[in-house]
């Protein structure tokens, strides 16, 4: 099984005039392909941080990462940005979607800036394949503020997924959802685990976090504990998109 993500003694730290604020200490852990992995913690302990390290939004202070199998260090912020295309997929609280794009084109938007480039023909295909597989290809035409809450993150899943990433990060999906929408969210989520998706998960929801097939805890940016999850939905969970 291909290796996706790996971390050898990861530290992140953040540094003012004043003082140093470490954000993450050591941190070893790998993803496998097919993993679905849940990291939880209580606030202000390196979930997200962690998570933006994995995304190559910014770059460890010391350690060493691997990505795919590609060591990614020492990348320039170019370089760092065309693997980051190619192998990662983002799923945020907040949504990001640009009201003056239709939804078909803000699902298209990653693939403009992919190296390298693919078809017309090919780009049409993917994003009306992503857009059926959050059940969303009626709502192609409409802009984000025509559509509810839960359906404007399923719009923000299928733009992770149009670049056919190695890996889907996602941070506190449903965080801005009420509770019914939060559940479809993360049944979509768990579908796509089940199809071979691989993913790692930021949620202070315990319900959510048992989802995974395994729980990383964090404290104080250290991992504390490594356990299995129960790779089921909760009954809750059940029900309609």
């Amino acid at each position: 099984m291909q290796t996706i993500i790996e971390m050898q003694e990861i530290g992140k730290v953040f540094t003012t005039a004043d003082f140093q604020t470490h954000a993450l200490r050591n941190i070893s852990m790998t993803i496998e392909q097919g993993e679905f992995v849940s990291v939880s913690g209580p606030s202000g302990c390196g979930k997200s941080t962690l998570l933006s390290l994995m995304g190559l939004l910014e770059p460890a202070t010391s350690g060493r990462y691997l990505l795919a199998g590609q060591q990614v260090d020492n990348l320039t912020f170019d370089q760092a940005a065309r693997l980051r295309n190619v192998h990662i997929g983002f799923i945020f609280q907040s949504f990001n979607l640009v009201e003056a794009l239709s939804v078909y084109d803000n699902v298209a938007l990653p693939l403009r800036y992919r190296i390298p480039k693919i078809s017309a023909k090919e780009a049409q295909h993917r994003v009306q394949l992503c857009l059926e597989q959050v059940g969303l290809s009626h709502r192609s035409e409409h802009r984000p503020s025509q559509l509810s809450g839960g359906q404007q993150q399923r719009v923000a899943i299928a733009r992770a997924l149009v670049t056919q990433p190695s890996i889907l990060l996602v941070d506190e999906a449903t965080g801005n959802l009420d509770s019914k929408s939060g559940d479809a969210v993360m049944r979509l989520i768990n579908d796509l685990h089940q199809q071979g998706t691989t993913i790692c998960m930021v949620t202070h929801d315990p319900r959510y976090a048992d989802m995974a097939s395994r729980r990383v805890q964090l404290f104080d940016g250290e991992l504390l504990t490594t356990m299995g999850g129960s790779s089921a939905v909760p009954t809750s969970l059940y029900g309609p998109l």
